[in-house]
């Protein structure tokens, strides 16, 4: 999961060599949390007009999860 949320970040910035990604462990409820770090100058892009590509991100990797049976949440810092 890691790896698909760090390649479709790195699309989109300007400075791909900043994009990191940490996954918490899963807590009780079995939701893994993904933290998506970029570089301050790409924050914009990652988020979007009114947040509709961090939106996008989020359904993206929701569905990727719920095909590989698990559940994530994605914040970006």
């Amino acid at each position: 999961m890691t790896e698909l949320l760090k390649a479709l970040a790195q699309g989109l910035v300007e400075k791909p060599e900043e994009v990191s990604v940490v996954a918490d462990e899963p807590n009780s409820e079995g939701v893994t949390v993904l933290h998506l770090h970029v570089a301050s100058s790409d924050m914009g892009r990652v988020i979007g007009r009114q947040g509709r590509i961090a939106k996008a991100i989020r359904s993206i990797m929701r569905g990727a999860a719920v095909r590989a049976g698990q559940r994530v949440i994605v914040e970006i810092d």
